[in-house]
């Protein structure tokens, strides 16, 4: 049975909100994910792991740190 961090991990991308300016709603549009905004700076991106998966690579296009 996977750790529950590892399913965190694979569930969920967290970043800086301002590194989502411009791209939050292609982001919601694109993929089957949910941003949420955490202590006013820090997004939240959940989804399935095949669709964290494409966010990332999706943000990582456009010059997001994802790591």
């Amino acid at each position: 049975m996977p750790s529950p961090e590892r399913l965190r991990d694979s569930t969920q991308i967290v970043v800086p909100c301002e590194s989502l300016t411009g791209l939050r709603d292609d982001l919601e549009s694109e993929f089957a994910v949910t941003v949420v905004a955490r202590e006013e700076s820090t997004c939240r991106i959940i989804g399935s792991p095949t669709e964290i998966k494409a966010v990332g690579q999706f943000l990582a296009r456009h010059g997001v740190n994802v790591a």
